[in-house]
């Protein structure tokens, strides 16, 4: 449960009176079923970086997918892996912050 701490405080530190009201984080459901995670990164250190679309899946119950493109993460799961979809955004900050691009 620390990664929902974690994703409030990357939140808290991108609020800046002006980004919050254009950009965030969107978690929703999918019908399949499963979870969307959307991440907006304009504005952020994370800004201008590309991570090119993986997806494993491993069977039909059991898959997720991620990418960085136009400046928003994107990733998807199944419908128990939305921890796992936060830990990988935090995963790719974490990475950045000690080997920027």
């Amino acid at each position: 449960m620390e990664i929902f701490k974690w994703i409030e405080n990357w939140y808290l530190s991108n609020c800046d009176g002006d980004w919050e009201h254009s950009y965030g984080v969107k978690i929703t459901t999918l019908d399949n079923p499963g979870w969307s995670v959307k991440i907006d990164l304009e504005g952020t250190e994370l800004e201008g970086l590309i991570i090119e679309y993986l997806l494993v899946e491993k069977s039909d119950n059991d898959w997720y997918g991620y990418k960085i493109e136009n400046n928003v993460f994107e990733g998807a799961g199944d419908s128990g892996k939305l921890e796992f979809l936060l830990e990988k955004f935090r995963q790719i900050v974490m990475n950045y912050k000690t080997n920027p691009v």
